[in-house]
């Protein structure tokens, strides 16, 4: 009788040092594509003058973290926590471990290059704390993360990356 009360002593803190070391601002959802990472405070002093800013500097980076499905993005939406939304409307496709960055300002979508452009001028990730949500064409969770400055970006550089 010890020993199973032991292992099961065991088995119960093994579980909680797990849960422990989960990130506590990532919610996991069973999906194959995922935040990658978010430039979130684009280089320089921001201005979102669609002629002459930097909007296009800042970006999220979703891939495709399937060993062997293609996904289409058509559908999927890309939302801050203020409800700034973003949606793609064209079928871009994404190979098993291939990824695209949605940047902002305007631009020409391209597969060979993996970039989609918001064709919006307006910043969407806030440079002191905001979430990221990412939503299956069903309107299911997909993926998301909250972040802070001070916690999340340790090297101070405005790029925050979440799966590796």
């Amino acid at each position: 009788m010890r020993i199973r009360i032991l292992a099961t002593t065991a088995l119960a803190a093994g579980t909680l040092a797990a849960l422990a070391a989960a990130p506590a601002q990532a919610t996991e959802y069973s999906s194959a594509l995922k935040i990658r990472g978010v430039q979130y405070d684009a280089p320089g002093r921001d201005s979102n003058n669609c002629r002459t800013g930097n909007t296009d500097e800042e970006y999220l980076t979703i891939k495709n973290y399937a060993s062997r499905t293609t996904v289409n993005l058509k559908g999927y939406v890309v939302k801050d926590k203020a409800g700034n939304r973003f949606r793609f409307t064209a079928n871009h496709y994404l190979q098993p471990g291939d990824y695209v960055k949605l940047r902002g300002g305007n631009g020409t979508d391209s597969d060979a290059g993996n970039v989609v452009y918001r064709d919006n001028c307006n910043f969407i990730w806030n440079n002191d704390q905001d979430s990221i949500y990412l939503y299956k064409p069903s309107g299911a969770g997909a993926d998301s993360h909250s972040y802070t400055k001070s916690r999340n970006d340790r090297d101070g550089n405005g790029y925050i990356t979440y799966h590796g």
